[in-house]
Parts: C-alpha cells; structure tokens; sequence
C-alpha cells in the first residue's frame, strides 16, 4: 500500500520528540452483507474501509493518531501531531524496515468478495426458508450473510514490516413463533474464517431450522422459577460466561491497572481443580483466529487457568511494558481508527473428566441451560446476569419440561469455584466481543458443565 521507505520515513517522525517506540497499523477492509426478511432480499451492503493509525510511546505514555488519507503527506502530517504530543526532545534512532511473512495457518478456498452475489443470495434463501417452513407457528424470519476481506499492514520502529489477510464469513438467522398472542424468538448465527466453502460444512438449511426450532421451544414453555439451584450449563454458547465474566478480567487491560478480580494472582488456585482454560488464536479456521495480532505478534496458544491454577494473563505490548510480561499475541483492534489492547481469540473452558451422562444424573432438581444469550457484566467486581435462552427443568437426574424467561446471577470468581463438573464435549460459538479496542470477531466454548449452587432469576 505504502511503500517501505515512506514507512521508515513516517516512523522516524512519530519518534521526533523522544518516543521509545512507534508503529503504523494500515487496513483495507472489504465488507459485504444482504439481508432477508418478508420473503424477499431487503438489503445488500458493501463497505470499504481504508486508512492507517499511528501510535507511539514514551515508557507507558501512549498517543495515538489515524488518517483515512495513505498519502505521504497525510501520513506524515499525523505522524508529526502524534510527536508533538509525545514531548519536545529532538531526535530520533534511524530505523530499517526488514519484512516477515508469518505462515498461514487458515487457508480459504472460495474468496466471498469474488462470488457472484447470487451464489450467496440462493446460500441465504436456504436457510431463511428453511426456518420459514419449520412450522405453522414460525410467523417471521430475518436471515443475513456477512463476508469480511481485512488485510492489514504493520511497521515499527523495532524493525517489523510484515502483513496478514482475514476472510471470515458468517450467517445468522433469527426465527419469531407467534402463539395464542405471544412471540418467542430463537437465534443461530455461526461463522468461521473461511470463504463460501464454510457452507459447504455448515448446511444454510439446519441453520435455519435451528432458529426456528429454538423459538418454537420457546413459544411452548412454561416460566422458570427462581431460586439457588445447581445449573447445567450446555457446550458452545455456553461459554459465554466465562467470557464475560472471566475472561475480560484476564485481560491484561484490566489486570495491569489493577481493576480486574485477578490481578496479582498468578500461580493461585481461581478455580474449580476441573477447570482448565484456554486462549488459542490458531486454531485453523477459528472464527477469532489470528496468523499475527494487530502489533505484529504471531498467534499462540495460552493456557490461562490449568487445574484450577491462574497461569497466565492475556497480554499485548503496552500493558505487558506496565507489567514486566511479554506479549502473549492478543493485541487487537477493530480497525486502524482504535488503538489495540488485549483482546481474547477462541476462549474456552476445556474438556474434563466427567462424563455429560453423569452430570445430568447428579441434579435431583435443577437447570439445564442448554443455549446462552447476552448479558451485562461488571470487569472489576466480575458480577454479571445472563439471560438463559433455551432451558429445561432437571428433576431427578432427567431433562424434563422446557422453561423460558431464565437468568443466571453470579460472580466470576465463585462460579469458576463452584464449576464442579465438566463433561466432554467441547464445542466453540462465534460472537462479537466490544471494549475499548472496538468490535472483533471471537469464539467462545465449553464442554457440558455443572455449577454446584447459582441464582436462577425467574418466576
């Protein structure tokens, strides 16, 4: 996009004013979406987004600056504003731009942004209608198919002059069952870091019939009574708890500037001696995999919690200079407009020792959550309430009525204590994660597991 003397060039000027370090982040982004709802395409959607961010550091002073203009002078302009905020002592080290190309560890065999819009438009129309024809009382449907082109350029004053391209597509399908004047809603939106061969793995047609067979549990279950009751928590989705409510205070954003529940707990026991947890942005094809991070770093596996054991945090460049911890590679952004902190990529609980069998067997009366929807959570306390999207009442070790209007109440730190059973069978979800670094793609995932004792909200 730029070229490499320019880079060095721009670098050397973001460096002017007696910064230790500095770094340009570019992005050509290439995002295309078409919408179903009433029968019909209501809306087909194609964004470009261009444009570079500046950063540069003075020990743990950051300044950050962005331009949608990839001129020289743009570029230098910004450089120069982002000095000027830095400090006023003149000079800067010379700098010498040595490219890396990191393997690609996610192959795409079908580029979406290369497809005719009519092969994704007879993708969508098999899922919506799919869900459509699931059953009489399915009265609406809205289904969409996103694809993301992300290629983005990297250069810092350390040498570093390297590039990754990001093709994800996703699906999601959203299904209303209408009875005796209620709606229920049930939703199913997977995606992958794949091109349009993902649905040659991903049928668009049991995605449909997935939404609308969830809102038809829905719109045919009775309330949930409240009450401390033991909870079984399904695979995939699930995982969004431990997200939410632990994995953000992981984070080294939060844990470096004391606000998270873990700081200055490495080599403690946090959690359940069943609970292992796991960062890993290289699973091939991950929905939040990464080859790099958005500073440069190659994608790795973390462990973070082994046994029970807080092993490691999630740690990008700045904070692990607050720290005195290296970067794990879970420095993200949403676009060359954010400046990145640490951020998760596929973030599960990992398979245990128990058989789900049995884990349904121990609850004489209880939950089973077998689908998770949103929530809030509190960061620095961990405290959070999730909604429970599809459940089922468990009475003497069996899976019995369907309930709806369910929440889980809690803190982070007692459920990964009172987590005291977990199955085997791992699966991963896709959601988008928001903070301070914008929107990104990231998995979440669990096997089955058991929560001793937690607040259920219902009636």
């Amino acid at each position: 996009m730029v070229s490499k003397k320019i880079l060095e060039e721009v670098l050397q000027c973001a460096m002017a004013t007696g910064a230790d370090y500095a770094e340009i982040y570019m992005e050509h982004t290439n995002q295309h979406s078409i919408s179903m709802c009433n029968d019909k395409v209501e809306k087909i959607t194609d964004t470009l987004i261009s444009g570079a961010g500046i950063r540069a550091w003075k020990g743990t002073k950051s300044v950050n600056g962005a331009t949608s203009v990839l001129s020289r002078e743009s570029l230098i302009s910004c450089a120069k504003q982002v000095a000027e905020a830095i400090g006023a002592q003149n000079g800067a080290p010379d700098i010498y731009l040595t490219e890396q190309i990191f393997p690609n560890i996610h192959p795409v065999k079908i580029v979406p942004s290369t497809a005719e819009k009519s092969r994704k438009i007879e993708i969508l129309k098999d899922a919506y209608f799919a869900a459509k024809g699931y059953h009489a009382d399915i009265s609406q449907v809205e289904a969409s198919v996103l694809d993301v082109d992300h290629k983005i350029w990297i250069a810092t004053s350390e040498g570093l002059y390297t590039n990754d391209r990001r093709i994800r597509t996703r699906m999601r399908v959203e299904a209303v069952a209408s009875k005796n004047g209620e709606n229920q809603s049930g939703t199913f939106a997977p995606g992958s870091r794949q091109g349009l061969e993902f649905f040659e793995e991903k049928d668009p047609k049991e995605i449909g019939k997935k939404a609308a067979q969830q809102a038809m549990v829905l719109i045919n279950a009775g309330y949930c009574p409240a009450g401390t009751m033991p909870v079984a928590i399904e695979n995939g989705y699930g995982g969004v708890i431990f997200h939410e409510a632990c994995g953000h205070s992981l984070e080294a954003a939060s844990v470096a500037l004391g606000q998270s529940q873990f700081t200055g707990r490495l080599g403690q026991q946090i959690a359940n001696e069943k609970v292992t947890a796991i960062d890993d942005g290289t699973i091939p094809n991950g929905w939040g995999s990464i080859d790099i991070d958005d500073e440069g770093t190659p994608a790795q596996r973390n462990v973070l919690i082994e046994n029970g054991i807080l092993k490691t945090y999630m740690v990008d460049k700045l904070n692990g200079r607050r720290m005195g911890l290296e970067t794990t590679g879970n420095s993200r952004r949403q676009g060359y407009q954010y400046p990145p902190t640490s951020r998760m990529t596929n973030t599960f609980l990992d398979n245990g020792p128990d058989k789900n069998e049995d884990i349904i067997a121990s609850i004489d009366n209880g939950l089973y959550a077998k689908s998770m929807g949103g929530g809030s959570v509190n960061p620095v306390t961990g405290e959070f309430n999730f909604a429970v999207t599809e459940g089922y009442l468990v009475k003497n070790g069996k899976i019995t009525e369907p309930v709806r209007g369910a929440s889980l109440i809690g803190k982070g730190s007692e459920i990964l204590m009172n987590i005291d059973m977990v199955g085997q069978n791992l699966d991963r979800a896709q959601g988008m994660c928001g903070a301070s670094s914008g929107s990104i793609p990231t998995d979440v995932g669990q096997p089955l597991v058991r929560v001793s004792s937690i607040t259920v909200g219902g009636r």
